[in-house]
């Protein structure tokens, strides 16, 4: 089976010729497969991106026809696009390429410098690290869930031990009595539940990691089994 990735690659651009010089030398590279897309304008570009949200890279040519590449970068930032974003430009403006940046464009590539193999790299190199931003994202809400879970467990711990302690000792008073073999179904399993409580509280005061889980919709719960 052939384990080599295959990249997507959105490219708005409008020379046919750019595209296929692209595509010749992302084909020699062997490390991954490149499938290049091409959009001729910004509009056209945009209305890719926000459909296709499986795109991996977007290179943008700063001269288009209907918008420069830094309106474009805008454009697809106010959209929420969070696919890497690097210019593939004639533009040699030191200028553009610090306001692209200052955007969050992942890297500034000029054509004259595109017959390199550092190039292909270059792409694979923004992709892990868009990987690593989103594993980093990740790990810092499940801190942070784990933070809020923790804080709420302290806060109801002490409100749900008293009233549990006290229903065990109304059970354990009940079993004490001399009729207590009529209603011993019932207190049992009135004594099952409290155990089971207690036991589930002392999980939630000793969780050490995210157990959260999606359970309907958007509703999430804490998974304790």
């Amino acid at each position: 089976m052939d384990a080599t990735p295959t990249v997507r690659v959105l490219m708005i651009e409008d020379s046919d010729d750019t595209v296929k010089t692209v595509e010749a030398y992302l084909e020699r590279f062997e490390g991954a497969r490149f499938d290049v897309q091409q959009c001729r304008t910004a509009a056209e570009g945009v209305q890719r991106a926000i459909a296709d949200r499986k795109l991996d890279i977007i290179l943008i040519e700063y001269y288009l026809p209907d918008k420069n590449g830094l309106d474009v970068t805008r454009e697809l930032k106010g959209k929420k696009i969070e696919t890497p974003i690097a210019f593939l430009t004639v533009n040699k403006d030191v200028a553009v390429a610090v306001e692209a940046m200052k955007l969050g464009v992942a890297d500034y590539f000029l054509k004259d410098d595109l017959p390199t193999h550092v190039f292909p790299q270059a792409l694979l190199s923004i992709l892990e690290k868009q990987k690593l931003r989103k594993e980093y994202a990740a790990l810092e809400i499940k801190k942070r869930r784990l933070e809020a879970m923790q804080e709420l467990v302290v806060d109801i711990s002490g409100q749900i031990t008293e009233p549990l302690t006290e229903m065990k000792r109304i059970v354990d008073s009940l079993f004490a009595l001399d009729n207590a073999e009529k209603y011993f179904r019932f207190l049992t399993l009135i004594k099952d539940n409290v155990d089971r409580m207690e036991a589930k509280l002392e999980k939630l005061k000793n969780l050490k990691d995210d157990k959260t889980v999606q359970y309907i919709k958007d509703i999430r719960m804490i998974d304790l089994s």
